[in-house]
């Protein structure tokens, strides 16, 4: 499998990370302060912004630029709303003004974790994928961060959308120790060693992702299945990993795809 489809088939867990834990609730504009000492201005910023990042999820983005606006409006320099109207700038494609405000939350707060790894995640899908590893480091240098495993997985995707395979392999082990069978690192590590040709190993890596994703198989999933176990030689899995493509997903690409190559 060439790399360009590998990081098709894992394109959507950046987005998806990049929608998780955008707001640290611990955090204020400048760093850590203690809840009773946050001012009234600093308060309603906060809570307009967590606001704002489940509209985000959600994708209601033109109501997350308003509370973006109030919380801005409550507290201008509150570092974190500048950081989730990054996120939000970066799903309009505003590129630049999205780059703006993820460098301007970090000249406000530049040890936010969250700050770093979604700038970092900024730069890997605008294709600086080298520019976004720094801040993937950055962000796990902080002790303090709680989702280290999100940073590992990025700077994974990332290195091996740049063609960085060691590397990558390394940070999704990472991703692994922090937080043990991640569904998303255990399937870049399938990918990975799919594309490495080391089948057994992309087949044992998927087995594990479909033991611990919650998830229904996607499309990208099932013609993962059938390649790996097509190059196995294992036609029973294959035809069964088929035919739930087939059904499941009757006009996707990957089922004409499949059928193409058959």
């Amino acid at each position: 499998m060439k790399l360009f489809s590998c990081m098709r088939e894992l394109g959507f867990f950046l987005l998806a990370l990049s929608m998780a834990g955008c707001v640290s609730h611990s955090d204020g504009g400048h760093g850590s302060t203690p809840q009773h000492n946050i001012s009234r201005e600093e308060s309603s910023a906060k809570i307009h912004t967590e606001l704002a990042a489940e509209y985000y999820v959600r994708g209601q983005l033109g109501v997350a630029l308003e509370e973006l606006s109030l919380a801005l409006q409550s507290k201008s320099d509150y570092a974190k709303a500048y950081n989730v109207r990054g996120l939000v700038r970066m799903a309009l494609n505003e590129d630049q003004q999205a780059d703006e405000d993820f460098q301007y939350s970090l000249r406000l707060n530049n040890n936010d974790p969250d700050s770093h790894n979604n700038y970092g995640l900024f730069l890997c899908k605008r294709g600086k994928e080298l520019d976004s590893i720094k801040h993937f480091m950055a962000a796990l240098k902080n002790p303090l961060y709680s989702t280290p495993s999100k940073a590992y997985l990025n700077a994974g995707l990332c290195s091996m959308k740049a063609g960085n395979m060691k590397d990558a392999e390394e940070f999704l082990q990472n991703a692994l120790t922090a937080q043990p069978n991640m569904p998303e690192a255990l399937l870049a590590l399938a990918n990975l060693s799919f594309t490495k040709e080391d089948y057994a190993g992309a087949k044992s890596y998927f087995m594990l992702y479909k033991r611990n994703n919650v998830s229904p198989l996607t499309a990208e999933n099932l013609w993962l299945a059938v390649r790996i176990e097509r190059k196995l030689g294992d036609r029973t899995e294959e035809n069964s990993y088929a035919m739930q493509l087939r059904k499941n997903f009757p006009d996707a690409r990957e089922t004409q795809l499949m059928l193409y190559r058959q």
